[in-house]
């Protein structure tokens, strides 16, 4: 399915305002390099490409059918596909178990089809997959940079708004996955999958309820990858919107955080640390310890992280007197050197240098990761943090440095080193470290 040499997009287009036309395009605007066949009974050409009345009437081999034709269309467009050979389906169309009655049976009148001709099917009532390292966007909006992180998602908007964030920030991602209704392909099928997929370094699961806890767990369990999670319908109001929304069943909230535990699953709270997690965890190195060095030019940014650090059990150590001595060799009178280190609003880029360096040379045995908090305009920073990163988790925070501050994090995210915009963001990701590596 995420591999796909051939693929039929069922429903294909030639208005730009309909999903049909959009996933052919992003398939093309992508750069996918294998078959592409558009279904459409009314048109000749699509985009450029030969257009078929039905999936039968294709000559070659198809991998996959993406399905966006009206759900009461799609049992008999998957019959087409079990008699061509299809055996892996993506069906975006809504209208199925989500709105209950009539939408139910539909649903499982496919699954019947499916099983029939042995047909995996993703979905309904999903926003498609993409496989960057396959430049197969059948999906959108269209993402095309190529990263390390896999993004599997109940909801469309959630994993699209994550995925576009990537992009922006120049990280790219594997695969993105809309599960939709879960009828077939389930988290568990996926987890298995990216647990061997080479291009994957991260699991990043939206999920709204989970249909076979023990397999869940038993595949976490067997998962040699970090696993985020974000799991919405905490209150009962939530639970209740949960059910609305794909018809899941969100369960007792104490008991899938008890879950996450035992299979060393990373639980974010909400969007922004399922976000910096994932990121922390895909770009960042492994963590063997709690200690923690902060080097700064904000004094009040730091104690933020202070806070955060300390409340999840992390140790803000006291400075070691030998650094301490070589620091005043580097810094102003006037620095503060009892950890954090704050360099104070004079600060630059070669002194961040030789205080980041010295820290690394002389706290071997003292400390475990070092947290930069650049809070001022430090031109030149980029070049700095990239020439001290080493296998200690160096984690930075830009902060208050304006458009200066915009350019050296772009430097920086384009030799895909995170940086987190607040002190708070970039200290929770170190929590993310230390709950996976701990």
């Amino acid at each position: 399915m995420f591999y796909a040499k051939s693929i039929a997009v069922v429903g294909a287009s030639p208005d730009a305002r309909k999903l049909g036309h959009t996933i052919l395009k992003n398939l093309i605007d992508g750069g996918f390099k294998g078959e592409l066949y558009p279904i459409n009974p009314k048109a000749d050409e699509i985009l450029g490409k030969k257009v078929y009345r039905n999936l039968i009437e294709i000559e070659g081999e198809v991998d996959l059918a993406v399905i966006v034709v009206p759900s009461k269309f799609v049992p008999s467009v998957l019959e087409d596909a079990g008699k061509k050979g299809i055996r892996n389906v993506v069906i975006i169309t809504g209208g199925f178990r989500e709105i209950g009655g009539e939408g139910e049976k539909l649903e499982n009148e496919l699954l019947e089809i499916a099983k029939k001709y042995g047909i995996r099917v993703i979905g309904p009532n999903c926003q498609g997959i993409n496989n960057t390292h396959n430049s197969m966007c059948a999906s959108w909006p269209l993402i095309t940079k190529k990263g390390k992180i896999a993004i599997i998602s109940q909801s469309g908007t959630v994993s699209a708004a994550f995925a576009d964030w990537l992009e922006v920030e120049n990280f790219g991602l594997s695969c993105f996955v809309s599960l939709g209704n879960k009828s077939d392909v389930n988290e568990v099928d996926l987890i298995e999958f990216f647990s061997n997929d080479e291009n994957t370094k991260v699991i990043s699961l939206y999920i709204e309820g989970v249909k076979d806890g023990r397999a869940f767990m038993n595949v976490a369990k067997e998962c040699k990858k970090p696993i985020v999670v974000l799991k919405p319908g905490v209150t009962e109001r939530g639970k209740k919107a949960v059910e609305s929304h794909t018809k899941s069943m969100a369960g007792r909230d104490e008991v899938f955080e008890a879950a996450c535990k035992q299979a060393k699953i990373i639980r974010a709270r909400d969007f922004e640390e399922f976000y910096d997690f994932s990121k922390a965890l895909a770009y960042l190195p492994k963590l063997d310890g709690n200690r923690v060095l902060i080097v700064t030019s904000s004094g009040g940014a730091a104690i933020l992280a202070i806070d955060v650090l300390e409340r999840h059990g992390f140790n803000v150590i006291y400075t070691p007197e030998e650094l301490k001595e070589k620091l005043r060799e580097v810094t102003p009178a006037h620095a503060i050197l009892d950890n954090p280190i704050d360099l104070t609003g004079d600060a630059n880029a070669e002194m961040y240098k030789d205080v980041i360096e010295l820290s690394i040379e002389l706290s071997q045995d003292y400390v475990d990761a070092i947290l930069v908090v650049l809070g001022d305009p430090i031109e030149g920073a980029s070049e700095v943090i990239e020439q001290c990163w080493n296998e200690k988790p160096i984690v930075v925070c830009y902060t208050g440095g304006g458009e200066v501050e915009r350019e050296e994090t772009k430097k920086m995210q384009s030799k895909e080193i995170p940086v987190f915009s607040t002190p708070e963001r970039a200290a929770k990701a170190l929590v993310a470290l230390r709950w996976y590596y701990g």
